[in-house]
C-alpha cells in the first residue's frame, strides 16, 4: 500500500540529500519517479543539496496542481512509481491534499521533504496539512547544531548580522555568510537551539558578547528574553 510520508526538520538536517539518495535508489531498482520542488537555493526547477549534488525537477508554482501533473503524465503513457516531493513547506494546504489524493486513489508512494517551522517559530501552511494528513511524520536523524554546538531545534532568519522575527513568512536567502559591506540588506538563515533562538542570540551577538570584557560567558543578560509585545 503506498503512503504520504513527511520527512520534517530543520535546515541543515539533510533533507535534500536525503531526497536525491532516496530518488537515486528508487530509480537504481527500476522505479520511475517525478520530483518536485519550489524555490530551491540552485534556481527554477532544481533540486539541490548543499554536498554539492543537484538533479532537474518540476517547480512547484502556486497553481500547479498534483493530481492533474500525475494523471496527465499516466494518460500520455508514462510511468509514476513514486513522487520525492521537496521544500513541501512551501506548497500550500490544497496541493497537500492533491499528494494525498494521488496516494490513495493511484497508490504511488509520496515522499515529501520539508521544513516544519518558520523563522517566527509558527508552522509553515504545508507543513501543518503534511502533519495533518501525513500516514507518517518522521523527523530526520541527522541533528543541526546550533553555534553554541547544542542540537538546533529552531530556524533564524538574519538580516544584516542581526536575528528578526518579523516580516514575510517565505523570503529567500542562504546559510552563507553575509558580505561585509553589501549596500543592500543581506538576508541569511541560521539554525539556532531554542534557548538561543528565544534570547535572540547568533552566531553573530554571540560573537559581539564574547569579545565584550564586560560580559561574563554565562551572563545571560548579554542578550536577555525579549518583552511580551
Amino acid at each position: 500500500m503506498a503512503e504520504l510520508t513527511f520527512f520534517a526538520g530543520t535546515m541543515d538536517c539533510g533533507k535534500s540529500t536525503l531526497a536525491l539518495q532516496m530518488d537515486h535508489n528508487h530509480r537504481a531498482r527500476g522505479r520511475v519517479g517525478l520530483v518536485f520542488t519550489r524555490l530551491d537555493r540552485a534556481g527554477e526547477a532544481r533540486l539541490s543539496s548543499r554536498l554539492g549534488l543537484d538533479v532537474p525537477a518540476i517547480e512547484v508554482t502556486e497553481d500547479l496542481d498534483f493530481w492533474e501533473t500525475v494523471v496527465g503524465h499516466l494518460t500520455a503513457g508514462g510511468r509514476v512509481d513514486h513522487l520525492i516531493c521537496d521544500e513541501a513547506q512551501f506548497y500550500t494546504p490544497g496541493q497537500v491534499e492533491q499528494l494525498a489524493r494521488v496516494v490513495d486513489e493511484l497508490d504511488i508512494e509520496v515522499f515529501a521533504f520539508g521544513i516544519t517551522s518558520d523563522f517566527r517559530t509558527e508552522l509553515f501552511p504545508g507543513s501543518r496539512r503534511l502533519i495533518e494528513l501525513a500516514d507518517r511524520t518522521q523527523a530526520l536523524q541527522v541533528s543541526a547544531l546550533c553555534w553554541c554546538g547544542r542540537r538546533a531545534t529552531h530556524n533564524a532568519r538574519v538580516v544584516d548580522g542581526v536575528m528578526v522575527v518579523e516580516g514575510d513568512q517565505v523570503v529567500v536567502g542562504d546559510t552563507a555568510p553575509v558580505e561585509p559591506g553589501a549596500a543592500e540588506p543581506e538576508v541569511e538563515y541560521e539554525v539556532l537551539c531554542r534557548r538561543h533562538h528565544m534570547r535572540r542570540m547568533n552566531s553573530v551577538a554571540a560573537q559581539a558578547a564574547a569579545l565584550s570584557a564586560d560580559v561574563l560567558p554565562f551572563d545571560l543578560d548579554a542578550c536577555p528574553v525579549p518583552p511580551p509585545a
